[in-house]
């Protein structure tokens, strides 16, 4: 059985991610900057059941909410929890699948399905 690829914390959150760019697929003179800030749960800030990411776009700030129900799912499969880092990085690629449809928007919430998704993407077991 291959050892599980995890994505440990460390350093400070703001950290857990390097800025990076995304380029529209659709008109591919479109560009974004994108920059991690840090991850909080959303059951206490929106009211919803999320683990949410703050990025900021171009300087404008950005929410993707994962569904928590997916970290639960994950659990429950993987035997682990996610790190608050693999959690970054599951937002990251959902924010840069959007950007890349200039499908730009305040807050996005991201279905259990979509995170799980991504969790298979990234490689993460």
């Amino acid at each position: 059985m291959p050892a599980a690829r995890i994505i440990p914390n460390r350093g400070p959150m703001s950290g857990f991610l390097k800025p990076f760019d995304v380029l529209s697929r659709l008109t591919t003179d479109q560009a974004y900057r994108v920059s991690f800030s840090h991850l909080w749960n959303g059951i206490a800030t929106r009211h919803s059941d999320t683990v949410d990411a703050k990025f900021f776009v171009d300087g404008r700030s950005i929410l993707v909410g994962l569904a928590h129900s997916a970290f639960v799912q994950f659990r429950e499969h993987h035997g682990r929890d996610l790190t608050d880092r693999e959690a970054g990085f599951i937002a990251a690629s959902y924010l840069r699948e959007r950007l890349e449809q200039e499908d730009e928007r305040p807050v996005y919430d991201v279905s259990a399905t979509d995170v799980l998704r991504l969790v298979d993407t990234l490689g993460l077991t």
